[in-house]
């Protein structure tokens, strides 16, 4: 069931981020040499009547496209095309102009975050929206909250400044921040005060042994109800959602860098893999659902301005338009070489934090 899962998993979002490049691509005129799922020793394929090698490969890890002009999987330039006359270069990726190679460039993550707000909004149409006040309505055992005066009935309507609208954002403000002072605003009696407080740190732990940290006021809502949304309503909360666990992405990764979060918590393949397979133990809702946060995953990843990954590549095209010309090819091959040697470092030593806790010996 796990490499099962994982697989069904995997699979579909790194077709469809690749079919985004390609489909974007042979849009604009592009020629695509090669379009792989996974990487390696190629396992079975077929030519189309365009030229394409369709292919699957031994290292079912990812994917990418090769289009024309491009020196291998990296999409790394050709250096022997750099002097090419313009009937040569007709149809390669470099004759495309620059807003193109950008649009092809971020159809692939886009693709994944479109993915997931269509799976967003599915299960809002399914299941409703949550509604629910931002007004306290009980404290938890140890409630930070309650420890540090807050009561019953009061509406906390700004956290660190940022406006509540509803008691969802307030779990947007906290749940990422354990063990963080902050400061919230709340109206108790028509009279607005403000108190400093320290999260709690609360780790929990689900059926599987997983282990999650947050962060925790202490404090549940007056009242919680979900409504019934038509399309255009999920559509919004879809968007909304992914926005969300993007931001919430982008703050873990900044706190590892900063120490503030153990590097420990970073996952590769194997846990993927692991949490597939418990995914798809609880049903379809809950494996479709866990889906959607790694095509979110993907297309987060894929736009860090790293050379060898989408965001680096739309990271040369962005000085390529200050410049008013591309960066040398010699410099190119340099900074993606060391950019795939970044990510095939990061990747084993993921592989290794993976091994480390899910062996007798990480316990």
């Amino acid at each position: 069931m796990t490499i099962g899962a994982f697989l069904l998993v995997l699979g579909p979002l790194v077709v469809l981020h690749e079919l985004g490049h390609y489909l974007v691509g042979r849009w604009f005129g592009v020629r695509a040499d090669a379009f792989s799922i996974g990487f390696g020793k190629e396992l079975l394929g077929w030519t189309d009547s365009r030229g394409t090698r369709w292919k699957l490969s031994a290292l079912p890890l990812g994917g990418y496209v090769q289009f024309a002009g491009d020196m291998n999987a990296a999409s790394i330039p050709d250096p022997a095309l750099a002097d090419a006359p313009p009937e040569e270069l007709k149809g390669t990726f470099q004759a495309a102009k620059l807003w193109q190679r950008a649009l092809i460039v971020l159809a692939g993550p886009l693709t994944n975050l479109l993915v997931a707000i269509g799976i967003f909004a599915a299960f809002a149409m399914a299941y409703g929206v949550p509604v629910a006040s931002p007004v306290v309505g009980g404290f938890s055992e140890h409630s930070a909250a309650k420890a540090a005066g807050m009561r019953v009935g009061d509406r906390i309507t700004a956290i660190n400044g940022d406006k509540i609208r509803s008691f969802g954002d307030i779990v947007e403000h906290v749940v990422i921040y354990p063990g963080r002072t902050v400061t919230v605003t709340a109206e108790r009696g028509g009279q607005t005060y403000r108190m400093q407080v320290t999260l709690a740190l609360d780790i929990e732990k689900d059926q599987f042994g997983n282990e999650m940290r947050r962060g925790l006021l202490g404090i549940s809502p007056a009242e919680l109800e979900y409504t019934r949304v038509g399309p255009v309503a999920a559509l919004a909360a879809g968007v909304d959602q992914s926005i969300e666990v993007m931001r919430m992405m982008a703050v873990g990764l900044q706190q590892i860098v900063t120490g503030e979060r153990s590097v420990r918590e970073m996952g590769g393949p194997l846990k993927i893999a692991k949490f597939s397979g418990e995914r798809l133990s609880l049903g379809w809702p809950e494996f479709t659902a866990f889906a959607a946060l790694i095509s979110i995953n993907l297309a987060f990843i894929n736009l860090l301005p790293i050379p060898a990954l989408d965001g680096g590549h739309l990271a040369f095209y962005a000085a390529e338009a200050v410049r008013r010309r591309p960066l040398g090819i010699r410099s190119q091959e340099w900074a993606f070489r060391t950019g795939m040697a970044f990510v095939l470092g990061l990747m084993l030593f993921v592989t290794l934090n993976d091994l480390i806790d899910l062996l007798p010996l990480g316990k």
